[in-house]
Formats: structure tokens, sequence, C-alpha cells
């Protein structure tokens, strides 16, 4: 109330005299703004970022935010400020006029007269939900124990004793989360650090690094994951293209000549889709030498991914199908026999070679069971296990 008082005191302190016509916008917090009790045409700024938005024919209402208060600010204005980058999640400045509001929820509204998109929010028009997932954890996503264990600097004095009761990592991924919550949102993904113990000096073996990572729900084809990659690849290359043209010639001059009209290639095709099986007869035939002979049933490395990519017309391409026994336990299996294989899919770049991973989820609870059973891990994933039988979808 106070800070609503000392505003008050500021937007009225030219009432004595004559004001400018134009006289600049007061920034004001969300906080500050609902708490003016009597609202009478100051003309005021506020920033944050829309929570709720709602279009009718002649009018549009945002609810913003900006973190200092539990409520949100409305603001109405006319229909011609509607807008796609006016969307959920989206940074906004606003600038009009505080006046008393109708609403019996709250003393006040803005009536805007400026609304410029600070920052829109693509994840949200794709319909995602951004998750911030934890970076300290207790489980091993990947399953291969090279996590960085976090233990306090008092761990050398009491080596017995567990900070948390239990041992705890840097995460190496937010799948697990991730999946949790696409029980109730459906389409989520977070974008944040991921640690690594690999016992590597490579490029390719970073100790930190960020990932974006997504879950879907209700997925129910490799098909349909395909085109969520490629979309995303071919999104975010344009984005860069069109918004950092200096940044992007920089390094198409000196950093990674050639570069840019590759990507341009890649953006004019549609990806191209092979295989497991079909990978491997590709390499068995090629004249080139490998350092891994590939054979069915092995990982494809670096030089056999850059080689297909290669062989495919360096356009980006999706294998698809690996064998079961290449994969972690909850990719849903293909029961394709013999030769067994589970819907698991990578894409790889030219350049580069593996970019995006993923895989269709095994939602049949008793692959889930007797799979876990197979592999002696029944115990280790008890909690886990039970997911699919409250999510239950693809």
């Amino acid at each position: 109330m106070f800070g609503a008082r000392c505003l008050l005191r500021a937007l009225r302190s030219c009432s004595s005299a004559p004001c400018p016509r134009h006289r600049p916008a007061a920034r004001v917090s969300v906080r500050g703004a609902l708490g003016v009790q009597s609202a009478n045409g100051e003309r005021v700024k506020v920033q944050g970022w829309i929570r709720s938005i709602r279009s009718q024919k002649e009018v549009l209402f945002l609810h913003v935010n900006d973190g200092s208060s539990l409520e949100s600010l409305q603001v109405v204005a006319d229909s011609s400020f509607d807008s796609r980058e006016l969307a959920f999640g989206s940074s906004v400045e606003v600038q009009g006029q505080l006046v008393k509001s109708p609403s019996k929820k709250q003393n006040v509204e803005l009536k805007a007269e400026k609304i410029e998109v600070v920052g829109n929010c693509d994840a949200k028009d794709s319909g995602f939900v951004h998750i911030h997932t934890p970076v300290i954890t207790s489980n091993d996503c990947e399953g291969a124990g090279e996590l960085f264990q976090v233990e306090p600097s008092s761990k050398i004095k009491v080596p017995e004793e567990n900070f948390f009761n239990i041992p705890v990592f840097l995460t190496v991924s937010g799948q697990l989360h991730l999946e949790v919550m696409s029980g109730a949102f459906t389409q989520v993904f977070t974008f944040g650090p991921t640690f690594r113990a690999e016992n590597s000096q490579s490029r390719r073996h970073l100790a930190e690094f960020y990932m974006v990572e997504a879950e879907i729900s209700f997925l129910e084809s490799l098909q349909d994951l395909m085109q969520v990659m490629e979309s995303l690849f071919k999104t975010t290359a344009m984005t860069v293209l069109s918004n950092c043209p200096k940044d992007v010639e920089l390094c198409h001059k000196f950093i990674a000549p050639g570069q840019k009209d590759r990507l341009e290639h890649m953006l004019k095709n549609n990806f191209l889709v092979i295989s497991y099986t079909e990978a491997v007869e590709i390499l068995k035939q090629a004249s080139q030498n490998f350092t891994f002979t590939p054979e069915w049933g092995a990982d494809l490395h670096t030089e056999h991914e850059k080689y297909l990519v290669k062989h495919c017309g360096d356009i980006p391409v999706f294998v698809i199908n690996y064998p079961l026994a290449l994969k972690p336990f909850y990719m849903r299996d293909n029961e394709d026999g013999p030769q067994h294989t589970v819907a698991a899919v990578d894409l790889l770049v030219p350049g580069v070679g593996e970019l995006f991973g993923g895989s269709l989820r095994e939602e049949r609870y008793h692959f889930l069971e007797q799979r876990l059973a197979r592999l002696g891990l029944t115990e280790a994933y008890q909690c886990w296990n039970l997911l699919p039988v409250v999510i239950m979808v693809p």
C-alpha cells in the first residue's frame, strides 16, 4: 500500500499545474498497479508475461504478471492489437491508462494504448509447456552410471553419511520428470544444464552442456515424432538465418565456410527415412574402410553416421527401428522377430552425425514388467514402473 500511495503521489504531482499532452508513462509493477485504490486515468507502463489471453469481437483481454504479485493485472485492449505473438508466456510491455475496473475481482485495469511484444513464446505456440526439471537428482536416467555425485564439503569428515540420506547426482537428463508432467500437460519440454561424467576428452563428450528434451502424450507413431523433430530443426534454423544474418555471415566467412549453403540446402528438402537394417546394409556395401566394422546389432559410430548422410545426398536422414538390445527398456517393442527392434529414431545431419534422438515409450504394462524382469531391474525401478498404470497413454 505504501508503494501504491507513492505511485499515486508521483503520478498526480503535476495536478496543480498544466501537464504536457504526451507526458511519459510511469513504470509500475503489477503489485503497485493493483494496490491503487482510486485510479483516474494515470498513464503507466507495465512489463511482464502473459498468463492468459481472451479475444472477443471488439476487445482483447490479457492477464499480465511480473512476479511481484500472486494476482495478475487485467489489460483491456482494442481487438486490433491481437496477433499471433500475443500468446501465453510471451513477455510484453504495455503502456496505457490505469482506470477503475467494472469487475469486482480487482479495483483497477489497464486500458492499453500500446502493446510491445518483448519476446514471444514459440514453444507454447506449438502447445508445449516449459518444465524446469531439477539439477540435483537421485535417479540415473541413462542407466550408464556415468554421473557426477554431489556431496557436501564436510563429507570428507563423515564419509558414511549422505546429506540427503541417499546418494544424489547432477542430472544426466530431465526425461523421467518430464514423463510424469506429460500426464498432466500432454506436451512438455525442458531446456537446462546436463552433466555427463564421460571418460573422454573429445569435443563430442562434454562434461556440461545444455539440452532440449520433450515428452508428448498420445503420440502413436514414429512418423508423428519425426514430424515434430523435423519441424523443430527447420524452425530453429530458419529463425537463426532470418534474425541473425550478421552472425551467420561471420561464421560463414571465418569459422565454417560453406555451412550456410549446406544449411539452406537442408531446409529446402524433406528429410529422408531409412531403417537401422537398411543403414547397416548401406554401410556394408560401402567402398570406404571404417575403423569400426558395421554389423547388425552394433551401435552406429560417428563415421557411419556421416557416411550415411553423404550417401543420402547431404540431406538429414532419420534412422529408425533399432535393435532392442541396444536401447533402454522403456522404448516400445515393435514385436518384429526374429530381428527384434524397438520404435527408436535418430536424426543424422551433415558434418555432425546424430543430432536428435527419440522413441515411442512402452505404455503396455505387461511388456514393461517382462523386460524389467529380464534385465534384473524390477526392484530398482519399482516406483517408476507404476507410472504407466497412472498415465496409460503412448
